[in-house]
């Protein structure tokens, strides 16, 4: 047990980083695969998506992964900078994938929405900690 709870100590933020990701993920999905199914191309979809994941990640990961209570506008402005330049980039990579892959050579939507899905939560896990969220020293 002891072993248990020092493990959680240790690997607290990325194992919340995953948590909170499938509760990301799970708010893409609930809006991609709706706006798919009443005929938007992939990408116009995944854009859809990506912007109201986002912003649910932010509000998310700030207090409840990063431990980030400080919601005054002097330290909210910078990081939600921070924190959606880094999505973005990870947003534009995952529409061009699911472009090309879905809309271009007519792959399974799913399977590849899956596949960038994994890409982009690691990508955005890294930028989140090493750019956003960082601890000062």
């Amino acid at each position: 047990m002891i072993q248990l709870r020092s493990i959680l100590r240790k690997y607290r933020d990325i194992l919340l980083y995953l948590v909170f990701g499938v509760l990301t993920t799970i708010v893409n999905y609930l809006v991609y695969f709706p706006c798919c199914a009443v005929g938007l191309p992939a990408a116009v979809s995944n854009a859809i998506a990506w912007v109201v994941s986002v912003l649910f990640a932010y509000l998310t990961n700030k207090p409840f992964v990063f431990g980030s209570m400080d919601w005054s506008l002097k330290t909210v402005f910078p990081e939600a900078c921070k924190f959606f330049g880094c999505r973005v980039g990870s947003g534009v990579l995952e529409t061009g994938i699911l472009f090309v892959t879905v809309d271009l050579l007519h792959w399974s939507s799913g399977l590849w929405k899956i596949v960038t899905s994994i890409l982009v939560v690691v990508l955005n896990y890294i930028g989140s900690k090493l750019l956003v969220f960082r601890k000062k020293a």
